[in-house]
């Protein structure tokens, strides 16, 4: 079997660097697959390595005016970008891992208080929901479904049928705008 890349020279990578597209295409086809396996075996996730394949090849895209061809091939400099993306995705996992985890304990500790706690409990529901309503679609969906239906990134792309980095991207943005809107009202005498 030939390895990734066989047919992959120096040449290549000086016009992967000068912004050849042809170059990027056949680089995409060349180191895609290793790129793909490598980020499989760091995530166990097919869609995040997917998604981690993607992320890579945009980077590089975005950012070849620094990658210098004589100090360096393009699969290895490929490789060390691939690090930080899984690298990235494993502390975005993390995080909201930790955020569910927190959710659902403040749900149980919820659920054993009454009286004011439980009209405080409420309110901020109804102002959670009015906030929702501000956002406009697809964010109010998305966050509807990971809030109430407690719905996974992955499960929400297939439900509203979007890319799992767009639905990831929604709810980064909503959570932000969420967070800034609800510091205010807080915030408020």
């Amino acid at each position: 079997m030939t390895p990734p890349g066989h047919d992959w020279t120096r040449q290549r990578d000086a016009e992967f660097s000068a912004g050849d597209e042809h170059a990027l295409a056949l680089a995409y086809q060349c180191f895609a697959p290793l790129i793909f396996t490598v980020a499989l075996r760091s995530l166990g996730d097919r869609a995040a390595a997917s998604d981690v394949t993607q992320e890579v090849f945009v980077r590089a895209w975005r950012f070849r005016s620094g990658y210098n061809p004589d100090t360096g091939s393009l699969p290895a400099w490929l490789l060390g970008i691939s690090r930080n993306v899984v690298s990235d995705a494993q502390g975005a996992r993390q995080k909201s891992e930790k955020i569910v985890q927190r959710a659902h304990t403040v749900g149980d500790h919820r659920e054993r208080e009454h009286g004011a706690d439980e009209i405080e409990s409420v309110a901020n529901r109804v102002v959670l929901d009015s906030e929702l309503k501000l956002l406009g679609e697809p964010q109010q969906s998305i966050l509807r479904l990971a809030f109430y239906e407690d719905l996974t990134h992955q499960q929400i792309s297939s439900r509203l049928d979007l890319p799992l980095g767009t639905v990831k991207s929604h709810i980064r943005r909503s959570l932000t705008q969420l967070r800034s809107r609800l510091e205010t009202w807080n915030a408020a005498p």
